[in-house]
């Protein structure tokens, strides 16, 4: 063989082995999940390169099989025919044994070197690119090869699958897309600019309604506007002006007995005809769906969705009413990514270096709005009052701080021991991790 014919055969055996190494990574690095929406849409080699990632044995014997068989030839076609080349060439300068021993460590360098550039680090990166692209593009040539080398991949399979049983390892590829998996990629996306910093917010929402109890989204008993049953017409329109509410329980005597609730779209009705307003019709009232305080926001949406409703009271293990929550305020929970939060009320910014908050805001909002990883013991409580109680082991009183993750919390105002608003304020840079 002569010299052009050796380096026309090593450049076919690169291009060979450099099919394989892109296959092989193709396959590896390719999205289950790209390649289903593929399958969908009805193209049959994403179908078929499913089922090879279901079970990639063979096709990775075939792999390995081209790749090494192709190394071996490539020595042999180096060795046999670049080696003496180079050795004749170096024979007017240096001895016959010198210029041998030259020569084949000349032909070895460059032969290892073309295939480590050409048949390994560059396809492989040139498959990291669009790896799935790329493996549809190889399924068809690497499904023939797997057939007409069926008998050699079946010997090497069972002699690989007899080593899996005894080490006890799993043969297929599990694919498991978690919460944490979908979180991640939202999380790239919001940063390549494919995804708003708010949808991916919206997103993080809906994942954690599994966690958020629903006393981070209820009005809590105090800020509950109610009727009683024996409040005349008068009271009644007169509490509508001063608390503009879509629901209202109606209460025997106080909150703790709640008789029904009345929709205000009902009542504003009977004040356009004119019509009295009587809390002990049964026209007017609602049965109203009852709800443990523990449940999470996520089973609270499913127990409207069994009850068709969007009212519901929260009661704690004494059968005590410790707020009420609707379809409105679990959504709000959801979208708070794209609602500002003075729109809420709960969150008002102040400046660039300090926050007012309600003691009723929900935790998971303050770390949004903050911009910070954790609170300790997070989940021992729902608000950033549960956050001071928790801290400062006691009831809190006004002047009462804490520093936390860079920021002093401090509260300015306490009604009947609860707190009512916090103040906080970001520090400069070196300030303590944690003091109270």
């Amino acid at each position: 063989m002569s010299f052009s014919e050796s380096l026309l055969t090593l450049l076919a055996l690169l291009l060979v082995s450099g099919f394989f190494s892109v296959s092989e990574i193709a396959l590896a690095a390719s999205s289950r999940l790209r390649l289903t929406q593929l399958a969908e849409k009805g193209d049959p080699k994403a179908i078929r390169v499913l089922r090879i990632h279901e079970q990639p044995g063979q096709f990775f014997t075939v792999v390995q099989i081209g790749l090494n068989s192709v190394a071996i030839l490539g020595g042999i076609v180096g060795e046999g025919n670049l080696s003496p080349y180079l050795s004749n060439l170096l024979l007017g300068i240096v001895d016959n044994d010198t210029a041998q021993t030259v020569g084949f460590l000349g032909a070895f360098v460059f032969i290892t070197s073309l295939f480590i550039i050409f048949a390994d680090l560059f396809p492989r990166r040139l498959g990291m690119v669009n790896p799935e692209k790329l493996a549809l593009w190889c399924v068809t040539p690497m499904l023939f090869l797997m057939s007409v080398l069926n008998p050699i991949v079946w010997i090497f399979s069972k002699a690989t699958d007899a080593i899996f049983n005894l080490f006890r390892l799993p043969k297929t590829r599990i694919e498991q897309i978690t919460s944490e998996d979908i979180l991640t990629m939202t999380k790239a996306g919001a940063k390549a600019g494919l995804l708003a910093r708010g949808e991916q917010q919206v997103i993080k929402n809906i994942f954690d309604l599994d966690t958020r109890t629903v006393n981070s989204a209820m009005t809590d008993r105090e800020r509950i506007a109610w009727f009683d049953q024996d409040d005349s017409d008068a009271t009644v329109r007169a509490r509508i002006i001063a608390a503009s509410f879509s629901t209202y329980p109606v209460c025997d005597g106080d909150i703790d007995h709640v008789v029904g609730y009345v929709d205000a779209k009902d009542l504003f009705q009977l004040v356009l005809t004119g019509q009295p307003i009587n809390l002990k019709s049964e026209k007017l009232l609602y049965t109203p769906l009852v709800v443990p305080d523990k449940l999470t926001l996520a089973e609270v949406l499913e127990k409207f969705r069994v009850a068709q409703e969007d009212f519901a009271l929260i009661v704690n293990e004494y059968s005590l009413v410790v707020g009420v929550v609707t379809l409105n305020d679990v959504m709000s929970t959801v979208m708070s990514g794209l609602v500002s939060f003075q729109e809420e009320g709960l969150i008002v910014k102040r400046d660039e270096n300090s926050w007012l908050m309600e003691g009723v805001t929900p935790i998971t909002d303050v770390i949004q709005a903050l911009e910070i990883d954790s609170f300790p013991e997070e989940g021992d409580y729902e608000t950033l009052a549960g956050f001071f109680m928790a801290s400062l082991r006691r009831v809190p009183r006004r002047t009462d701080f804490i520093i936390w993750a860079g920021y002093r919390f401090e509260v300015l105002d306490v009604d009947n021991y609860r707190i009512d608003q916090v103040m906080v304020s970001k520090l400069p840079v070196g300030a303590p991790a944690l003091a109270v």
